[in-house]
């Protein structure tokens, strides 16, 4: 017997077919949520609602939203609903951002300054990442991040220049609030997940000076890549990090 529900039999068109129906569910929020049916800060319809919608139960749609929260793209609020989770709420902002100060305190006032913006063709490195064309335009961002006035983290940012026409220094100084907020207000590209690389590192002359540290000064490097929906990459990160009263936090499991 042919599934005409709604929805499902579309999902089912390039969904392997042992994928548990839920997570085809899933798929068809996300879809949703990439072509901006409901944008960051808004609420989704009910899991009742979604569950006419797609003709599933509402457990199956319960299930679906709560992988989709537990990735944060969506965020339940007691007694209110749904929504799509936004880098503009204070709980995320700091979500990419591992850095924690070893007396376990909270990091203290940020400030973020930015040394330099600009439009460059992409090196090679930075193209192979992006998924690029050799010779295709990047906006390379420089950012110094510090807690409690006190240079902590030196940024390299790479961001397909495509995605980002009109980025520019004066923009980014006129933004308040973090980097992912401005591009996903601004620009539409909503940081979905991040994979990152760990090393130390020897601070060289010109980092050693933006961070005030001695030339030579062991530093923690995390090269990330940041990926929206699709898993289609849209940033390349490199963080000089100076921890010698912070470390670096990731949870396992």
């Amino acid at each position: 017997m042919t599934d005409h529900r709604p929805g499902v039999e579309a999902a089912r068109a390039d969904t392997p077919r042992f994928s548990p129906l839920y997570r085809q569910i899933k798929g068809l929020i996300t879809r949703g949520l990439q072509a901006g049916e409901w944008k960051p800060g808004e609420p989704i319809p009910s899991e009742t609602e979604l569950a006419a919608r797609f003709g599933v139960s509402q457990g199956t749609v319960r299930k679906a939203v709560d992988e989709l929260a537990a990735e944060n793209l969506l965020v339940r609020r007691q007694g209110r609903g749904t929504f799509v989770a936004t880098h503009h709420e204070e709980r995320t902002q700091f979500r990419f951002l591992r850095l924690r100060p070893d007396d376990g305190g909270p990091p203290g006032r940020m400030e973020s300054r930015i040394l330099e913006c600009r439009r460059l063709r992409a090196p090679v490195e930075i193209a192979r990442a992006l998924g690029l064309r050799g010779g295709e335009t990047v906006v390379f961002i420089r950012r110094l991040l510090s807690f409690e006035q006190r240079p902590t983290v030196l940024d390299d940012i790479w961001l397909p220049g495509a995605l980002f026409r009109g980025l520019s220094a004066e923009r980014l100084g006129a933004s308040v609030g973090p980097l992912y907020g401005l591009f996903e207000s601004e620009f539409g590209v909503r940081m979905i997940r991040a994979a990152e690389q760990l090393r130390a590192v020897a601070a060289d002359r010109e980092v050693a000076t933006l961070l005030g540290v001695a030339p030579g000064s062991p530093l923690l490097q995390a090269e990330r890549v940041t990926y929206t929906y699709q898993d289609r990459p849209v940033e390349v990160r490199r963080g000089r990090y100076v921890t010698d009263s912070f470390h670096y936090r990731s949870a396992l499991g």
